[in-house]
Formats: structure tokens, sequence, C-alpha cells
């Protein structure tokens, strides 16, 4: 995960942490790339929330990672607070929101980019697999 190397990241309770120690034993990473002011995302986030929480709650070693496209640091940790599991999340008003976005080609939102602990793409359309196969498709991205 070069990208987020020596980068910190924040939960919905506005605590930071270090990227490499939070994702450390995890295998899957899934970057959310969303917004409050998205009526599409805010149909899709509960439905990751629960995806997550599930997955997490059977011992899935996997992260979800939001990267914010809120217009302020405000919306986002009010949106993260509403709707957000307890997922990390990209400190808002960061270059590195817009590097991943750069990265992983992300033209719009919500989008769900799924990778391996080693970077590795495993899909870019992650958000259509948690629809079609719901918990079913962790075990395809591990398998990938």
């Amino acid at each position: 995960m070069d990208t987020l190397s020596g980068q910190q990241l924040v939960n919905k309770y506005q605590q930071r942490c270090n990227a490499e120690e939070a994702l450390q034993n995890k295998d899957i990473i899934c970057y959310y790339f969303s917004a409050h002011w998205c009526p599409p995302c805010r149909m899709f986030t509960p439905i990751l929330a629960d995806f997550y929480k599930d997955l997490v709650d059977q011992g899935a070693r996997m992260e979800c990672i939001f990267v914010s496209s809120d217009r302020s640091e405000n919306e986002m940790m009010q949106y993260m607070a509403e709707s957000h599991a307890d997922w990390l999340a990209i400190p808002w008003g960061t270059q590195l929101a817009g590097t991943l976005k750069s990265k992983y080609g992300v033209s719009g939102i919500p989008c769900l980019v799924v990778v391996k602990k080693n970077g590795t793409v495993i899909t870019k359309d992650g958000r259509s697999d948690v629809h079609r196969l719901g918990a079913g498709c962790f075990q395809q991205w591990e398998k990938a």
C-alpha cells in the first residue's frame, strides 16, 4: 500500500491513526469514493455499511477507506457519523484523496475500488459486486 505509506487516516469519531498500522492485518482494502450531497451515494452507503459490518463480524480481514468528495470537513464528518460503519477515511482536505482518485481513474461517485493488500486492483466496480452478490463477493475478491 505504497500510496498510504506514512499517511494518517481518521475514523468517524475524528480520531487519527497511522494507515500502515491500521491496515497491517487486512488482506482486502475497499476505497469508497462518495459524498453526502450525492443521492446515489446516500442510497449505497447503508448497504455498504451493512455489508462491511457483517463481514468484519465474521472475521473478514478487510477494511473500507472512505475517500470524500464532500464540500467541507464538517459535511464529511456529519455524513460519516450519520451513515457510515466504523471504517476509516482519508482526512478531509489532503492531497491523498486526489491522488487516489487519479490512481484508480475515479470519474464519478459512488465508486468502490477493491484492492489487495499489495495494491493489486481486484475491481473498480465493487459497488456492482456488493449489489449483485452481497457478502458472497468477498470470497471472490479473496480468490482474485
